[in-house]
């Protein structure tokens, strides 16, 4: 292959899948060093990408508003078409992720044979269900001839900044340097994939009475969500950063954490790409998707042995069967008793490491 002086890399799904294609970029680095890697993203995900050392520029694709629709889609297409690209790779499989490139010119675009525009690509991968999301993202390497590839995380780089923003909400609301610290991420956007709250609650008052302070995180639609929690809970060890910190923040808080306990959404892939471990409670989705978290420490909570699971990919906003048995069967000992085992051997960890 010719010297490759510029490559795009196009994921414009939901937050936690750019997490997951975190490590493609990674491994496209190390395999073309002197290359710049650009990668499109929607607004609401292009964080994560920020201070990475192996992406170039973050171009962003506002689809659902200032580019909207086909005139915005040819507009992209033209300004990308500007840059050169020798290859494109996409790992996100909707129509419009496949035209993207070909609008651009870009001559070699590989993706997904699932994907609903597979016929605009050059060169097509097969789909593998038996995958990780990561690895599935990797696979798409193997038409350019990059196999074999080990196990690769992804990283997230939170930088300076966030860590002053964190530093300085900790010490204000009174939280000692020397605490060790749970976070726990309650929200999620799908129902079905949410835990009780009550039961978020009991674990995070568990956790204090354990001699940890908790740290409730989200975004600004989980910060009532958050609030109803801490009043569960009825302790002031309990803190919230929901619609406070930015998703660096949130990630340098996290990776400042002992461990992460989050539902089946964006914060466990964050936690994962800071290397936390992580406590996953799975209700409506299965970890055999390939979206469970990736660390070597983590753990998933689920309740096996229902017909009726999974009831959908992503979830949903209610149950199907409206009995919700997924996740009422998972009871707050079970997930604390789950904490404090990755707890302990995280611990023995880094006793070993000293």
């Amino acid at each position: 292959m010719r010297r490759i002086k510029r490559i795009l890399v196009i994921q414009t799904a939901f937050l936690g899948d750019v997490i997951l294609t975190l490590p493609l970029l990674q491994v496209l680095k190390d395999f073309f060093f002197e290359a710049e890697i650009d990668v499109v993203v929607v607004p609401r995900s292009a964080e994560v990408c920020r201070n990475h050392p192996a992406v170039h520029e973050i171009i962003l694709y506002d689809k659902r508003n200032s580019q909207k629709g086909l005139a915005g889609l040819l507009e992209l297409g033209r300004s990308l078409r500007k840059r050169r690209y020798d290859f494109a790779v996409v790992p996100h499989r909707s129509l419009r992720s496949a035209l993207l490139p070909l609008l651009a010119g870009i001559p070699l675009r590989i993706g997904f044979k699932k994907s609903a525009g597979r016929l605009l690509f050059s060169k097509r991968v097969q789909y593998r269900k038996d995958l990780h999301e990561i690895e599935r993202n990797l696979s798409l390497l193997g038409a350019i001839g990059i196999g074999e590839i080990g196990r690769t995380p992804p990283r997230i780089y939170p930088g300076n900044d966030s860590a002053e923003r964190v530093t300085k909400f900790l010490t204000d609301h009174g939280s000692g340097p020397t605490k060790p610290m749970v976070t726990i991420a309650p929200g999620t956007i799908w129902n079905t994939k949410r835990w009780l709250k009550d039961r978020f609650a009991e674990v995070a008052r568990a956790l204090v009475n354990d001699g940890f302070q908790v740290l409730l995180v989200g975004g600004a639609e989980d910060a009532g969500l958050c609030r109803e929690i801490q009043t569960l809970a009825g302790s002031d060890q309990i803190l919230s950063s929901a619609g406070t910190f930015s998703l660096l923040e949130s990630a340098e808080a996290i990776r400042r954490s002992r461990i992460m306990i989050s539902n089946d959404s964006a914060p466990m892939h964050l936690a994962v790409a800071v290397g936390t471990p992580v406590v996953g409670i799975f209700g409506a989705t299965v970890p055999a998707f390939g979206f469970a978290p990736y660390g070597s420490n983590d753990v998933v909570v689920e309740t096996r042995g229902l017909r009726c699971r999974p009831c959908s990919v992503h979830g949903g906003d209610r149950c199907p069967i409206e009995t919700f048995e997924c996740m009422l069967n998972i009871s707050a000992d079970r997930v604390f008793a789950k904490a404090l085992e990755v707890l302990n051997r995280v611990g023995e960890v880094e006793r070993e490491k000293h």
